[in-house]
């Protein structure tokens, strides 16, 4: 049976190997998402701090089999701070659990999360260029709510945005 809880301190290694492990699967793959090694072992443990990251495991003692972050705003990539809404971010999976409806589990939990909050969506984004990401979240019910573009540098980069009712 699957439990997320809170992370904890002792949390933030494990939680920034599954990323290192996605970035350099995307990375192989030539899948623009994620940079590797753009995200520091001090910001996720910052992000654990200030209660946002989530860890699943299959049984309560046993290894972190995914992580997620679920966050109550997310005015960079989200301005509309007058919606009733919970984002996602950094969802990642222990690449061995790959294909097994592990994602699907945690966005699920996410939703109800969500919705106990009193929330009415559940927000989250992807890189606009990454086709697989897009389909997969429209296949778990989101639908495609426009893009945002960034300046970074001398380079553009845009995200598309998707959002799911909670109440579903």
């Amino acid at each position: 049976m699957l439990t997320v809880e809170l992370a904890s301190a002792a949390d933030a290694a494990t939680i920034l190997g599954l990323r290192h492990a996605a970035e350099d699967w995307l990375f192989a793959r030539g899948i623009d998402q994620w940079t590797p090694r753009e995200v520091p072992l001090t910001t996720i443990a910052a992000q654990i701090d200030a209660g946002e990251f989530h860890v699943a495991r299959y049984d309560h003692r046993g290894p972190i089999v995914a992580a997620l972050r679920l966050i109550d705003s997310d005015p960079d990539i989200w301005p509309d701070q007058d919606v009733s809404a919970c984002y996602v971010h950094g969802l990642v999976i222990d690449r061995r659990e790959a294909g097994t409806g592990l994602g699907t589990l945690l966005l699920e939990w996410a939703s109800e999360q969500t919705r106990r909050e009193g929330r009415s969506l559940l927000r989250l984004d992807c890189a606009e260029t990454n086709g697989e990401l897009r389909s997969y979240y429209l296949n778990q019910g989101f639908r495609y709510v426009g893009r945002r573009e960034f300046a970074e540098g001398s380079s553009w980069f845009s995200v598309a945005l998707f959002e799911k009712p909670t109440d579903r």
